[in-house]
């Protein structure tokens, strides 16, 4: 299970991360690039679970490097990463923190960061 703590020290090991907001919650972006930000269900999103029970908040939305990236995210079954339809054609998966492993956690916001930031600061980054 990981926490926004978990996602707090994972953000904060990459470089050039900020923090901002974004329709009122907490976003992060490199360079001006969104990489992550917290995304809580919208009446609509709920109505559209209709009797199944939603994922429970905090919910991260994690960007992905394209939609062929978010199918093999998706097709992996990590435990806690799943779309709803307002995320169809848009590369980006949806974390429930309270069950995502937190290396699994790290593994997409790395790999979200990667897509979004200038090659120099991930060679820096990697090497």
């Amino acid at each position: 299970m990981a926490s926004l703590e978990d996602l707090a020290r994972i953000i904060g090991e990459l470089p050039e991360v900020t923090e901002g907001e974004r329709y009122g919650h907490p976003t992060w972006s490199v360079r001006g690039k969104s990489i992550a930000w917290l995304r809580p269900f919208s009446k609509a999103d709920l109505k559209r679970f209709g009797d199944q029970t939603p994922p429970a908040p905090p919910i991260l939305a994690v960007n992905t490097a394209d939609l062929h990236e978010k199918k093999g995210v998706l097709a992996a079954g990590i435990d806690g990463v799943f779309t709803i339809s307002h995320f169809n054609n848009y590369p980006a998966v949806l974390i429930e923190l309270s069950v995502i492993d937190p290396g699994d956690l790290r593994d997409l916001v790395v790999d979200a960061w990667v897509a979004a930031a200038p090659a120099e600061l991930v060679e820096a980054f990697e090497g």
